[in-house]
């Protein structure tokens, strides 16, 4: 059984690979794991594309849960889910949660085996 994946997508890329850091010293490997910050340029924002490679580097046949920062991540990464073909798109959820704390909450609700509705209930607590 493998466990659900978790993607980080943030403006800055120092935050976005500062809160995978995190994840990792938290659940090490156990997680399929991975980041995307910045625009295409190297400036804060983000992109479609840099997310659909964190979805796809992050892949789980137990679904992937996006955690996102600022608004514009949460447009950009619903962009991205409704790009992936039908059946990815199903196992895909973009998390309402502090980014850092739904991040290492998510993953270590994943690496207990928990499904993608329960890792995304689990980040979302934190933020009710």
């Amino acid at each position: 059984m493998s466990n659900v994946g978790i993607v980080i997508v943030s403006h800055s890329p120092k935050i976005a690979e500062g809160a995978a850091d995190m994840v990792r010293q938290m659940v090490g490997d156990a997680v399929p794991l991975a980041w995307t910050g910045g625009d295409v340029d190297g400036g804060l924002g983000t992109n479609v594309a840099g997310i659909l490679e964190a979805i796809e580097t992050a892949w789980s046949p137990a679904g992937v849960a996006i955690l996102v920062d600022l608004g514009g991540a949460e447009t950009n990464s619903e962009m991205a889910v409704e790009m992936l073909s039908e059946d990815r798109r199903a196992r895909v959820l973009v998390c309402n949660a502090p980014v850092v704390e739904g991040a290492v909450i998510a993953a270590t609700e994943s690496s207990g085996g928990s499904s993608l509705a329960a890792v995304k209930r689990s980040a979302e607590e934190f933020y009710a």
